[in-house]
């Protein structure tokens, strides 16, 4: 091949090859244009990031769904369920025990019974129940919630005190060593329980008492608020508090003692692990039955000045109260309509721990079997 022609040929190739190189060169500055743009654009996304992340609102499904398994939430919703089961059986027995506690209608439940049909008709034995379940709902949640996990927390510190040395406290030539293992984890668990649940809701308390006694001055819980907040203000839902907490403090601490205890004694005895229901039903109709006749006379004071109001005379406080009804009526007055509150305490108390020890079963259960 000549020169001329080697030369013409490469000219025609170069020539062939310009469009190609220029296609590469137009993607390759192409390609860092859009780098470069991305880059602006993301810079300028960056920018307002923290804006955007100060919008975004927590994932909290799980954390709700976690708080609804656990056990404290549990034992709650068991009281609650168990309460209201109990109290729409057993409403009349409620009813009459009230009023022969305070005084008022016949003295024995027979004579009670009938005068509130006659004046009432069946609906009467129901009288303040609609207020009675409101009240019971979260009182009987709150103080078997608060029982549990006082107990537990108890136990635990107790447990951890064994293990390490206890706290010691020096007083001149005096060592004293702070022990917990003379104190009753139920005990102090039982009277936690119905502290807490009485301060909570004592207003309800009042308030159903106020639609039993008194169904013409107080005919529905709308006019019944109405009237204690205008005649006494905010205070008078807490009347007869103080009493309140005097009585309920030797009958829940004396209450749920007896029960565990009973409970403990008898699976022991019976080499049991657990009771049947129809036994849980027995020894908590028997702790009741205890706890009710020793803080009896207690409770009729405490009714006395929380209804007092109603007749115009109401003793200025418990001592007052108690010496007005042995003045009256003996001794024996402190323990009036004690049959009556027996009649209702026993089997309120056996069918609340069987609905509460079953329902724990099914709401608990996982916690149990892994304790």
């Amino acid at each position: 091949m000549s020169p001329k022609s080697y030369s013409q040929v490469m000219a025609l190739e170069a020539a062939a090859g310009e469009p190609h190189k220029k296609k590469q060169q137009q993607m390759v500055f192409g390609d860092v244009y859009g780098v470069m743009t991305l880059a602006k654009e993301l810079e300028a996304e960056e920018k307002y990031r923290p804006f955007q992340l100060r919008l975004q609102l927590p994932d909290l499904r799980q954390p709700v769904q976690d708080f609804f398994k656990t056990r404290e939430v549990g034992e709650f919703f068991s009281g609650a369920l168990a309460g209201a089961m109990t109290k729409a059986v057993l409403a009349p027995l409620e009813t009459i025990r009230t009023r022969m506690v305070v005084g008022v209608g016949s003295k024995n439940i027979a004579g009670s019974f009938i005068e509130v049909v006659e004046k009432q008709g069946w609906k009467g034995l129901w009288a303040g129940n609609t207020v009675n379940m409101i009240r019971i709902v979260p009182t009987q949640a709150i103080e078997l919630a608060t029982f549990e996990c006082v107990k537990r927390s108890m136990i635990s510190v107790q447990e951890k005190w064994k293990q390490e040395e206890c706290p010691r406290v020096q007083i001149g030539n005096i060592n004293l060593s702070l022990s917990l293992s003379w104190i009753s984890p139920v005990a102090v668990a039982g009277a936690a329980a119905g502290v807490v649940s009485t301060l909570v809701c004592h207003p309800l308390e009042v308030l159903k008492d106020r639609l039993t006694i008194s169904p013409v001055t107080y005919p529905n819980l709308t006019v019944a608020i109405g009237r204690i907040y205008k005649d006494s203000g905010v205070g008078g839902f807490y009347a007869g508090l103080f009493p309140t907490l005097v009585g309920m403090l030797p009958y829940s601490t004396c209450y749920y003692f007896m029960y565990e205890t009973i409970k403990k004694s008898y699976c022991t005895t019976q080499k049991k692990k657990s009771l049947s229901r129809m036994e849980m039903l027995f020894i908590g109709a028997l702790s009741g039955f205890t706890a009710s006749t020793i803080s009896f006379p207690l409770e009729v004071a405490r009714k006395r000045l929380m209804v007092g109001a109603l007749e115009g005379k109401c003793p200025p406080h418990m001592v007052a109260a108690l010496s007005e009804v042995i003045r009256n009526e003996g001794v024996a007055g402190l323990y009036r309509g004690w049959g009556a509150s027996c009649l209702k305490v026993m089997p309120s108390s056996g069918i609340t721990w069987m609905f509460y020890e079953a329902w724990k079963d099914i709401l608990v259960g996982d916690h149990r079997k892994a304790a």
